[in-house]
């Protein structure tokens, strides 16, 4: 089974959709991370200063998906895991821009298409695109989202864990251009799916957010657990 999740940044998706992958013994696709992995490359290329054309080093670049053996999900760039590096402010900006490139989602989605369809019991996946282009016959598909402030106040905190900080202000900027660019992108851009159930997590907790997706699923699933 599939359960797809979509919905603007810190709407609260990947931690939800992990736990939600706990919760029914499922795997987790993390697709911003694939994004983020591409976008550490094209970083690190213009640190590096080479003058081989940016969209050459994004093509040959590879990308690997593993599973540790708790289910973790690792995520892999030319062989080495940067699971934690890609999770820095400005790679996550760079990612839009990266996302915002037919060819690069073309290679991703096949990517996460044949991860998703090879899961079993099932997959939780989750991103910005997953139910109305990755897998627009999900069984399962939910927009989750979160008003603007509630948004920014649950980035800062992200980032005052990983030990940065961050105004208020600057971090509610960061997501509203990111909202902008994500919604007004030409290639897949963010948008809730018809057949979506939207969830609304501004005033429910991480737990609150699990059932009413788990109850979706069961519900999906003729009512069996």
């Amino acid at each position: 089974m599939i359960v797809a999740i979509d919905g603007p940044a810190a709407s609260g998706k990947s931690t939800t959709a992990r736990a939600i992958a706990d919760h029914l013994g499922f795997i987790y696709l993390d697709t911003g991370a694939m994004y983020r992995t591409l976008a550490l490359a094209a970083l690190r290329y213009a640190a590096a200063g080479w003058s081989e054309p940016v969209v050459q080093v994004l093509q040959k670049s590879e990308v690997e998906v593993a599973y540790a053996d708790d289910g973790e999900m690792r995520i892999f760039l030319d062989g080495e895991d940067v699971s934690e590096a890609i999770r820095q402010p400005e790679v996550g900006t760079m990612a839009s821009r990266i996302s915002a490139r037919a060819d690069i989602r073309d290679r991703m989605v096949a990517l996460q298409r044949k991860i998703g369809q090879a899961a079993e019991p099932g997959v939780v996946v989750d991103g910005r695109d997953i139910g109305t282009v990755v897998f627009p016959d999900a069984p399962v598909k939910v927009f989750l989202t979160a008003d603007l402030e509630e948004r920014a106040r649950r980035r800062q905190e992200e980032l005052q864990q990983q030990g940065q900080e961050v105004s208020r202000a600057a971090v509610r900027k960061e997501v509203k251009a990111r909202d902008r660019a994500d919604r007004e992108r030409a290639v897949a851009p963010l948008r809730q799916a018809a057949d979506a159930v939207v969830v609304d997590t501004t005033h429910l907790n991480v737990q609150e957010q699990v059932q009413a997706i788990v109850d979706l699923v069961h519900k999906a699933n003729g009512g069996h657990a």
